[in-house]
């Protein structure tokens, strides 16, 4: 192996880092178990703890060939094809009415099973062997330790039988005829039945990745790049740098992440907001890579390629969130960590049992009933019931615009009965807009509009923007500023054309000795209506008023209604004045208002209403909200489409819509509901299985399980388990 390939740490190596090796598995690709996160590899292989073929993490756009599935379907045909007329000779011989065991050549029919099971045992089970055997020297006692038990104990033992019958004492012979009774069958069909169970299960858990690899599918693979010469030509999308002009046509992907600077048209977001109506985009509005353009042409400026796009980080927390560790999985866990030692002590005192109560031959049945035993109780299938159904569960929420970042996440949504919302940009648009203008006397309202907008053009401040476009909606030029001056939580000042201009609240004017009872009655007026009021005093004297309100989307009453239905109790947050607040509040119906927040002391009345034993979700904007995004139980983020990596939130919604909720939860639930049939039905499958492979219903019926039955029996459990699984991609959320 060369140097570079030693270089090559765990973990580190998403970005696709190539190692310049030949030799090295595919580029900055880390194998991961399903089952145990912590298990991280450069290359394919199986879990050193339960023995499962790792996936590769991160998530792969080509369905690329998998190894290990390769690899058990070739062993599972031929193990097929060798184990039929094993099996068939095995019952030919214990057919009464044929009589075969007098026919001259019946005395062959053992040694034709021998030649034929042999490799289907040592080739077609080896996997099960080399995984069997890591687990005992490691002492993770797992599924394979089970069954490379219980094949090798009937193989064992019928081959001992086969080439030297004479060891064995009377107990082992069948009185009739004195023959040591061989399994080759048994050993056979086991191996090939959990060859099968394998082959299903791994194709079945290639498929719960299904939804990330479609997300994965929908980016174009070129883009059409301007050249600063006006000409144009297709590049492959990893060599648009941020910065290019690329074009995008009629009916194309947009390639990557960017804005819009000529052109206009309505492209469908549906693959990352869940939305079927198109959105209407213009020059300066944002688009987002691999969603679809309509009937217009667009130049866009690419600001974010490669792994920065939305659809590249979605597709990474897809990945994170299915192979976290749910909560309730600790249970199936705990399980596990005790059941194969109980297995075995269960399989040894069947033994005992048999050998000593059994009837004639009674070793042949304490053999037997024991290999039973050990198959039947694989516990694959209680480990695969929790991480199947969080696979499937975050990649189906990616396509509904619901991302969660871990399974905790996915479990805890549907315990939450108090949602705490923060107003701007969750219920509202977050673009305030220009409502009304109150002069005073003697004050015209232009004049008013223009000393405003003139002082906001230097502010920051997110109102400011709506007075000045307000402005130059009505054609109002604006003078420049000077001495401009911003006071914190109040307002800004400055002198436009040598006179005193204060814009602000009613402390700002207070403050610099300006009576505002004037404008005390219009500003109540406006707040009632949920509107900002922004004082404007000229000289030392009010001279009117500007009110600013930040519209409600139009999918919010319906959310809130839908968020009721659920039994949600809502509580709003917001900076805004009471009044404002209030008048929001009861136009949507909302519970409960707490107003006057400041940014900082969200958290605090999060921690609040926990205090009170209130399951809180908080939804906000996810910028100054992080710290009450913390400490909610579950954090909401609205992303805005344009970024998802939102640290604090335990779920994000792409469109920052409120009805993504709804869907979250009905999602958290149904997911629930998945993992515990998949418990229920592993754990009563085992707990039923065992005793009667034991052979507790053979004193009363007569009945014993054959290990063929118990290994059909297993592969079938987990098979069921990942296909119950699977049903939750037609959820309907």
């Amino acid at each position: 192996m060369d140097e570079t390939t030693h270089h090559h740490h765990h973990g580190h190596s998403h970005g696709g880092a190539s190692n310049g090796s030949t030799l090295a598995p595919v580029r900055g690709v880390t194998y991961t178990c399903p089952m145990h996160s912590e298990i991280v590899r450069d290359a394919p292989g199986a879990c050193p703890i339960c023995g499962m073929a790792l996936e590769p993490r991160g998530a792969q756009a080509a369905e690329e060939g998998n190894p290990e599935l390769a690899s058990m379907t070739r062993r599972f045909w031929v193990s097929l094809v060798l184990s039929i007329p094993v099996l068939a000779l095995a019952m030919a011989g214990d057919i009464p009415g044929l009589r075969l065991g007098a026919l001259p050549w019946a005395a062959a029919f053992p040694w034709i099973e021998f030649v034929l099971a042999t490799p289907v045992v040592l080739w077609g089970g080896w996997p099960f062997f080399v995984k069997g055997w890591r687990s005992v020297m490691t002492w993770n006692l797992n599924m394979f330790t089970l069954i490379g038990l219980g094949v090798g104990v009937a193989y064992i033992y019928s081959t001992v039988a086969q080439l030297a019958p004479q060891l064995f004492p009377p107990a082992f012979r069948d009185p009739a005829t004195g023959r040591v009774g061989v399994y080759f069958e048994a050993a056979a069909v086991i191996v090939t039945l959990v060859l099968l169970g394998q082959m299903l299960e791994l194709r079945a858990r290639s498929s719960t990745n299904s939804s990330i690899r479609a997300l994965l599918g929908m980016a174009p693979k070129l883009a059409r790049r301007l050249a600063a010469d006006g000409g144009e030509a297709d590049v492959p999308l990893d060599e648009v740098q941020v910065g290019d002009r690329l074009r995008v046509r009629p009916g194309e992907k947009v390639p990557v992440d960017g804005v819009v600077l000529e052109g206009a048209s309505s492209v469908d977001e549906s693959m990352i907001t869940g939305e079927p109506m198109p959105a209407e985009k213009g020059v300066g509005d944002k688009v987002v890579g691999a969603t679809v353009n309509g009937s217009g042409t667009l130049v866009i400026e690419a600001r974010r390629v490669g792994a920065d796009t939305l659809l590249a980080q979605i597709v990474q927390m897809v990945s994170d969130a299915s192979r976290s560790r749910a909560p309730i999985q600790r249970l199936a866990d705990i399980a596990a960590a005790y059941f194969v030692p109980i297995v075995v002590a269960v399989a040894v005192l069947t033994f005992v049992i048999w050998a000593v109560f059994g009837p004639a031959p009674a070793m042949a049945y304490a053999v037997i009933n024991a290999v039973a035993v050990l198959i039947i109780a694989c516990p694959c299938a209680l480990g695969l019931a929790t991480p199947m159904s969080i696979m499937v569960a975050s990649g189906k929420g990616a396509t509904v615009g619901v991302l969660f970042k871990n399974a905790e996440a996915i479990e805890t949504l549907r315990k939450v009965d108090t949602l705490v919302v923060d107003k701007t940009g969750t219920l509202t648009e977050g673009k305030p807009r220009l409502q009304d203008v109150v002069p005073t006397q003697g004050f015209l309202s232009d004049g008013v509009l223009h000393l405003a907008a003139s002082l906001e053009r230097g502010s920051e401040h997110p109102l400011a923007a709506a007075i000045v476009q307000g402005a130059q909606a009505r054609g109002i030029a604006l003078d420049k500023v000077e001495d401009f001056q911003a006071v914190s939580g109040k307002g800004v000042s400055g002198r436009i054309a040598g006179r005193r201009v204060l814009l602000g609240n009613a402390a700002l004017l207070s403050d610099n000795g300006i009576d505002t009872a004037s404008l005390a009655a219009p500003a109540e007026a406006q707040r009632a209506q949920g509107r900002t009021a922004m004082f404007l005093a000229l000289d030392g004297q009010a001279a009117g008023l500007v009110a600013v309100a930040d519209p409600v989307k139009a999918t919010t009453p319906e959310a809130i209604r839908e968020l009721h239905a659920e039994g949600l109790r809502i509580v709003m947050l917001t900076g805004d004045n009471e009044t404002t607040a209030r008048a929001v509040a009861g136009s949507l119906g909302i519970d409960d208002v707490v107003a006057g927040v400041l940014p900082d002391q969200k958290a605090q009345h999060v921690k609040r209403l926990q205090a009170e034993g209130r399951f809180v979700a908080m939804a906000g904007d996810g910028i100054n909200d992080a710290p009450a995004l913390a400490q909610a139980q579950v954090g909401i983020a609205m992303g805005t489409g344009t970024d998802v990596a939102m640290e604090s939130a335990g779920v994000t919604l792409v469109k920052g819509d409120l009805r993504g909720i709804v869907r979250a939860r009905r999602l958290s639930r149904a997911t629930l509901a998945n993992i515990r049939q998949n418990l229920f039905f592993a754990f009563v499958y085992n707990s039923l299985g065992v005793p009667v492979a034991a052979g507790i219903l053979y004193p009363f019926f007569g009945i014993l399980l054959s290990p063929v039955i118990a290994a059909a029996a297993m592969s079938f459990s987990s098979v069921s388990v990942v296909a119950n699984a699977l049903r939750l991609r037609r959820a309907r959320i």
